[in-house]
């Protein structure tokens, strides 16, 4: 009988902005992404394309491969292509970037889908946004990116995994 009587008052109880006193509504975030700083640049992508986020690895430097492509690197036994998308800025020389961020183009049917590393200075976070904060304009010049995300009086660069491949072209190993 207890039991019922606690449910049932359990039952009752609403949560309420404390500062306004109307029922509160627990809304859920319509999307997560990912937020990391390449260069002087904020990027994001959507964390159901990123398989893990890990500490710089030893990378392997591919001879005459093109600027943006840092080298490949071993993730327990698959070899994934480390790329810097912020490589037209220049680095300055012992000034790796800190971490990767492993991202995963999903592919259709009985295909393996593809990994990239992208070359992450900092890692920021996750970031949990509803439909307004997305804004579906990128500059011009990033033809990778397809809108903006705006988090913390910031914006970040929202990726695209589908173009980001076709602007770094990377090898299939």
């Amino acid at each position: 009988m207890r039991e019922t009587q606690q449910q049932t008052h359990v039952a009752e109880f609403q949560f309420s902005d404390s500062e306004s006193g109307a029922p509160y509504e627990h809304r859920q975030p319509s999307q997560q992404f990912c937020v990391f700083r390449a260069g002087r640049e904020r990027f994001c992508i959507t964390v159901l394309d990123v398989e893990e986020v890990v500490d710089w690895p030893l990378v392997t430097r591919v001879p005459l491969s093109p600027p943006f492509l840092m080298g490949l690197f071993n993730l327990r036994g698959s070899i994934v292509p480390l790329v810097d998308i912020a490589f037209t800025e220049g680095r300055r020389p012992g000034m790796n970037p800190k971490h990767v961020v492993v991202a995963a183009l999903r592919a259709e049917a009985d295909r393996d889908h593809l990994r990239l590393g992208i070359a992450a200075d900092e890692v920021i976070g996750t970031f949990g946004v509803t439909d307004p904060s997305l804004l579906e304009q990128a500059p011009l010049d990033v033809p990778h990116c397809y809108g903006l995300l705006r988090h913390d009086d910031r914006l970040a660069l929202a990726l695209d995994m589908r173009r980001l491949i076709k602007v770094f072209p990377v090898p299939v190993i």
